[in-house]
């Protein structure tokens, strides 16, 4: 097994056993549309690595329950990868950033705790305009209530024979519409 799946398998256990130790209240509400606004910090994988180590973004999701622990997403926002020096000529390598779209669905097996999984398309932004556009898959874990919500997922982005990942913290405020 390679080690970033290692490590993603090791994100994954410890945000699930840190999240359930604390459940108390109501998963999603049915028939309720909640939009939230995040902010994420997240760690490359991957080919990535190769020119970056840290990328920030945000997020804006709406989320709509079609029952008290089913939900569909609609996802979108920008992550912005801050580039490394690259040791060959000394210089930095091209700023990069994502712009992902994504639809997907969220169960909550226990209250507060959730499993979730999105895809979508990504459009890649470089110093010279618009790049790739990739195939995105992200399954995630966290925890929500009416307000919070407070995720671990792994962003896959697929084709053009380069794919990378990205495992993302994310941290939204949300209210009901």
């Amino acid at each position: 097994m390679k080690m970033s799946s290692k490590l993603i398998t090791a994100v994954f256990i410890t945000a699930a056993l840190f999240l359930t130790t604390n459940v108390n209240a109501q998963t999603t509400p049915a028939k309720a549309l909640i939009f939230s606004a995040g902010a994420d910090a997240g760690i490359p994988t991957g080919n990535l690595t190769i020119g970056s180590d840290f990328s920030l973004g945000g997020t804006l999701r709406l989320q709509y329950g079609i029952t008290n622990n089913f939900a569909i997403t609609l996802t979108s926002g920008a992550d912005h990868f801050f580039s490394k020096i690259d040791p060959a000529t000394g210089q930095r390598f091209d700023s990069f950033g994502v712009i992902p779209i994504k639809a997907g669905i969220k169960e909550f097996f226990v209250p507060n705790i959730y499993f979730g999984i999105e895809g979508g398309v990504a459009f890649e932004e470089t110093d010279n305009g618009v790049g790739n556009t990739k195939t995105l898959i992200s399954p995630a874990v966290g925890w929500g209530n009416k307000r919070w919500d407070v995720g671990i997922r792994y962003d896959s982005y697929l084709g053009q024979n380069d794919p990378y990942g990205l495992v993302v913290l994310r941290v939204a405020y949300g209210f009901t519409l």
